[in-house]
């Protein structure tokens, strides 16, 4: 369908981060729900586990180290995921119909078969989400999707035993969420995040963009850089079907040669 949704119908996640242990639930969740294998890591040094999303981990806690107002150290988690733009940049750039696409509910979804692994979505995601599988097709949380559609909420937020994540209709949760004088993040950036954050913080200090968008370079490659360039082999082409239709295929000169064979 179309890349958008009624604001009312529109459902999405309210991640409250004073409200995250950091125990990993929802990680533990998604990978059961989704069927997906384990990931092979090393101990680097630090409790955050693994260190990055993979093609089979679509959600994960980042952990982020800091200080408090007395110098002590202390811990903030954020639970990183697909964000479900309301401007979704994959959505926009991606060239195969159907490959990624928005439900009735807001959620940006993807369809493997229809990948054809240009890997636009990665250059133009802002938060750096999708991944690219064994089989080099893309692989990014779906919302759990399936469970969506049967009216159960995602395991994820199923799963958190802090309600950390609240899933459920966008404007009620974040319209909750000022109410307890929360600052949000995501509220209006890219036509409205499909996870919106209540932040203890700067943005920054949890490694999101202040102020996401989509890079602009990649529509200067995709809508002028290579059209231009497909136009202009093709019409290269029509260039010489025009020549050879109206004077006709090159002639050779025979008493030209025949002169220059005299010379020799």
């Amino acid at each position: 369908m179309a890349d958008t949704v009624k604001a009312e119908n529109r459902k999405g996640f309210l991640v409250d981060t004073s409200r995250c242990i950091g125990c990993r639930s929802c990680q533990v969740a998604c990978k059961q729900w989704n069927k997906l294998e384990a990931d092979k890591t090393a101990n680097q040094g630090s409790f955050e586990n693994p260190r990055d999303l993979t093609p089979a981990l679509f959600n994960r806690i980042r952990f982020v180290e800091g200080s408090n107002e007395t110098g002590e150290m202390s811990w903030r988690f954020l639970n990183e995921r697909c964000m479900h733009c309301g401007d979704a940049g994959c959505m926009k750039v991606c060239p195969s119909p159907g490959a990624l696409y928005r439900t009735k509910d807001g959620i940006v979804a993807y369809n493997k078969e229809r990948c054809i692994s240009c890997k636009y979505c990665v250059a133009a995601c802002p938060f750096n989400i999708p991944r690219y599988d064994g089989e080099d097709k893309v692989s990014k949380c779906n919302l759990c999707l399936d469970r969506v559609g049967g009216g159960m909420a995602p395991a994820c937020a199923k799963a958190c035993p802090t309600e950390t994540l609240k899933f459920g209709k966008r404007n009620d949760l974040i319209a909750r969420a000022k109410s307890a004088k929360k600052t949000l993040y995501g509220e209006n950036s890219l036509s409205g995040l499909g996870v919106v954050y209540a932040l203890e913080g700067p943005p920054e200090q949890y490694g999101l963009p202040a102020s996401p968008s989509i890079p602009f370079s990649i529509f200067l490659w995709k809508d002028v850089i290579k059209p231009l360039g497909i136009l202009g082999f093709w019409g290269s082409i029509g260039a010489v079907l025009l020549h050879y239709v109206t004077i006709g295929p090159k002639k050779v000169d025979d008493d030209l040669d025949a002169k220059e064979e005299g010379h020799e």
